[in-house]
Parts: structure tokens; sequence; C-alpha cells
């Protein structure tokens, strides 16, 4: 016995050394592989290992947080957690072979609706990463042409707020932003350079309680409701820089009173991009932002993409889910 368990451990260490895809290659050979390469203990160590690089997560494969708070030997329903699945499903790759593995007729119904003439939805974007970061991730969207082309400003006015700007996505489909700040441009520049947090005049607070406690509850001020009630999606742009403090639940908060289901469809997808401000900047993994943000409390389609804002990096992944969604919210 003390024999068969030291050729585990050894089986298992020599196959820590593969990769994921490898492993499930290797379990698809025969009926013994495909058992061993199934080992939880092996899986767990692949997602604590690969979770904290992978560059985005959505609403269907967020991890469950008491994975990584339980020690492996807890059982859940008298069984232990199906790590490998828990993996195939979250990692980037394994999300995107389930898309290209979709019915080819997603493809013509996108090209039918191409033909019928659209308004090009609108999208509203807020959030501390537009203001707090040391490059303008709203600046360098209006001057990278060869990433994301301006479109125009378009002529529907939304009352005291603007028309937002058209983008055009792979010289194709048109989408709008209406960008909505927390203060003026001189209040953000002087909280920058004092390291400070500017008032937040998006948004009014309301007391509520919920049991003993006072909960943080905010509501949105008139302009921005109108802008809620028009548009077909959010943009959340989260503050993703690891040497920054961040209070997490007055985000969600703010979130929450944005997506408000009084204010439009409840099903309206919201994109968060979590961004920092150049490449050298030490980030939060994006998964661990999704949990401080507690975003499986949300009942809409998110998703989560890493985004730079002095190059743009991870933008287009993201603006290509917001489109996707929205049409298919359209469809429905």
């Amino acid at each position: 016995t003390a024999l068969n368990g030291f050729q585990i451990d050894v089986q298992l260490n020599i196959m820590s050394f593969l990769s994921p895809q490898d492993l499930c290659r290797l379990g698809s050979t025969s009926c013994y592989w495909r058992a061993a390469v199934q080992d939880p203990l092996l899986w767990r160590y692949f997602l604590l290992r690969d979770l904290p690089s992978w560059t985005s997560v959505d609403w269907k494969s967020l991890p469950d947080e008491e994975i990584f708070n339980k020690a492996f030997s807890e059982v859940s329903d008298n069984a232990l957690y199906d790590y490998m699945a828990v993996y195939k499903r979250s990692c980037p790759q394994g999300r995107r072979s389930l898309k290209s593995s979709r019915p080819r007729y997603g493809t013509v119904t996108s090209f039918l609706q191409s033909l019928v003439t659209q308004a090009e939805p609108r999208f509203a974007m807020f959030g501390p990463g537009l203001e707090e970061l040391d490059n303008s991730l709203v600046q360098k969207m209006m001057t990278c042409p060869e990433i994301l082309l301006v479109a125009g400003l378009p002529h529907r006015q939304i009352h005291g707020i603007g028309s937002g700007v058209s983008f055009q996505f792979n010289n194709n489909q048109k989408f709008n932003i209406v960008t909505l700040y927390s203060t003026t441009s001189v209040e953000r520049r002087r909280a920058r350079e004092e390291q400070a947090v500017a008032v937040n005049k998006m948004f009014y607070q309301e007391n509520s309680t919920v049991g003993n406690q006072q909960a943080m509850h905010y509501s949105v001020i008139a302009q921005v409701r109108k802008v809620c009630e028009v548009v077909d999606g959010f943009i959340y742009v989260a503050n993703a820089e690891a040497h920054r403090e961040h209070d997490r639940q007055e985000e969600l908060a703010r979130i929450l009173a944005m997506i408000d289901p009084a204010l439009g469809p409840p099903n309206r997808p919201l994109l968060v991009l979590s961004c920092v401000s150049h490449v050298g900047v030490k980030r939060i993994p994006c998964v661990y932002v999704a949990h401080q943000l507690q975003l499986n409390l949300l009942h809409q389609p998110w998703m989560m993409q890493d985004t730079v804002a002095a190059t743009l990096d991870g933008l287009l992944n993201g603006i290509e889910w917001l489109l996707e969604e929205g049409n298919c919210k359209n469809v429905q």
C-alpha cells in the first residue's frame, strides 16, 4: 500500500509538469489515463496556479470563492469539488473553445441582422478607472484609430449629458459610448495631484437598514437616470492597480444604482474593464477583482476584462463581448 501511494505521488508530480491541455489529451488515450488525469488535487493545483494570470472572466465562469477558502479535505454534498470541471469552465481558453463550438446559425443570424437598418447600440461608461489612473482611457480611445475608429458625434442628445461618441468596431459595427464622469475635469485633476478621492456627484446616498445594520444604498441623479433609461448596456471601468486603496463595497453599491431594473430592462449586459495605467503597473488579478466587487450577486450577463489604458490592450475583447451580448438581447 505504501509503495502504491508512493507511485501515485510520483505520477501526480510528473503530471503537474504537463499543461492542462496536454493532460486532457492524455486522458483521451485510455480509460486508465482518463481516470488518472481527473485527480482533484492535481486540478486544484492548476486552478490556484493559473487563475491569477487569466485576463478575463464572466458570469458563467467565475469560480466559487469558497473553493479557495476551504481546505482540500473538506467536502460539499458529500463529494470533493470537481476542480477539473471548474478549471475547464473558467479558463479563457476553455470559454473560447465553447464559443467556437456553437451552432453555425448564429453567424447567419448576425448576417441577417446586418441587413436590417438599426440604431447603433448605446452604452454608458463610468467608474473610478476613468478618473484615477495616470493615463486616460477615454483620451486613448479617441486618439487611436488603428485600434478603435471614431465614427462621429450622433445627433441623439440626452438633456444635460450630450450625445456621446460613436465608434466603429472592426470597420463594421458602430456603437455609441456616453462617458459619465463623477465630477468636473478641474476637480478630477486636483484629486489626482493630491492623491485624494473626488466627491462623486453622479450619486446620492439613501439610508436603508438590513437587519440591525445600516446598508449602503445609492440612487443616481436625474441626468444620469435619463442615460440609464435609454442605454443598451453598461461599461464599468474599475481601478485594478494593486498599490491603490479600493472601496469595493461602495463601488458595488454604485454599480447597482446604475443597473437598477427600475431604470430599464433588467438583462442589459455589463462589461467591467479591470484597468491599469500602463503595462508596468502591478495589477490585481481580474478574478480577484470580480470577487471583491461581488459580481456574482448581479442578475444580468457580465464580463470582466483586463485592460491597459495606455495601449488599450484587452479593450476590443470586451467590446466584442458587449456587442455580441447586446445583439443576443435584441433578438430575444
